[in-house]
């Protein structure tokens, strides 16, 4: 499985399905719901909303709208109070890839579950993701064959690609590299 980070809206991304951080109860309110809700249509929500509610840690697939995706799979990272924590965001990334898998979707984008509106780590939340999906795919024989971590700014898209690299034993690019001696 191919691992991917990119800097972008994940409203936009041309994979077959988006991934929506959505509380229990499938609304979507804010951030990446709010995103994908304006640019797919309500009729997102509405199907979601009538498939809810679901259990914390589980996750739904919906149709995508007018998005450039197929589907849009709701991981249920919060309940009502929304607020998230490391099981719920590795639970409900295990299970977006088994929803995934079950339709046989080859590409998945991700966005930084728990981050926004459920107030988690970006650290932490990169951490926890990129563990989830590479015990997922060692475990399982999936059909899933890219993962598109869609970041919304560029300090997420570095927490996510600095531990990546760290985890491989790449050498972290330095800022400059030092001035050339003269005479």
């Amino acid at each position: 499985m191919e691992i991917r980070f990119v800097q972008g809206d994940i409203a936009q991304q041309e994979v077959d399905a988006v991934v929506n951080a959505a509380n229990n109860h499938l609304w979507m309110g804010a951030g990446v719901a709010g995103a994908i809700k304006r640019a797919g249509g309500r009729e997102i929500e509405a199907e979601a909303v009538a498939k809810g509610p679901i259990p914390i840690g589980e996750a739904v697939a919906t149709g995508a709208g007018r998005l450039k995706a197929r589907y849009v799979i709701h991981a249920a990272v919060m309940g009502q109070d929304l607020r998230t924590d490391a099981d719920k965001i590795r639970r409900s990334t295990q299970a977006t890839l088994r929803v995934a898998n079950e339709l046989g979707l080859k590409s998945i984008a991700f966005p930084a579950l728990g981050t926004g509106v459920g107030g988690f780590s970006l650290e932490e939340c990169a951490r926890v993701m990129l563990d989830a999906v590479e015990s997922y795919a060692a475990a399982s024989t999936t059909g899933v064959e890219q993962v598109i971590l869609v970041l919304y700014d560029a300090p997420a898209l570095e927490a996510f690609q600095r531990l990546w690299r760290s985890r491989r034993g790449e050498r972290q690019p330095e800022a400059d590299p030092p001035a050339p001696e003269t005479g």
